[in-house]
């Protein structure tokens, strides 16, 4: 008897999500269709072709796949929230509070585990 209960309650939970899950795209597809009509209104004021918008599309998803690979290992990691820093480019706040209370950056250091 419990496993017959735990699988009817298993179904109507999988149900459940499954009609959560189609609320969803029909949500997604609600909240897309204005942006989509805005865009082919713009397209047909300024004579933009599909075409066009392919190539400067391709260009972007290129040039956004070299930019993401060359991500940085964390240097620095905030103990109290577990962020994490490379070290490069501008601090992240918590950094700037922590030497702004006199801590040093040295005591965010990832310590490199020996293996």
């Amino acid at each position: 008897m419990p496993q017959e209960h735990f699988t009817a309650e298993k179904e109507k939970i999988e149900k459940e999500i499954q009609k959560l899950q189609r609320k969803m795209r029909s949500l997604k597809t609600r909240q897309r269709r204005p942006v989509i009509n805005s865009i082919v209104r713009s397209m047909l004021e300024y004579e933009i072709t599909p075409e066009e918008i392919e190539r400067a599309y391709n260009r972007r998803a290129a040039r956004t796949q070299t930019s993401t690979g060359s991500k940085l290992p964390p240097r620095y990691r905030d103990p109290a929230t577990g962020a994490t820093w490379s070290g490069r480019g501008r601090p992240p706040r918590w950094i700037v509070a922590a030497e702004a209370e006199g801590k040093s950056r040295d005591e965010f250091l990832i310590e490199k585990q020996s293996e």
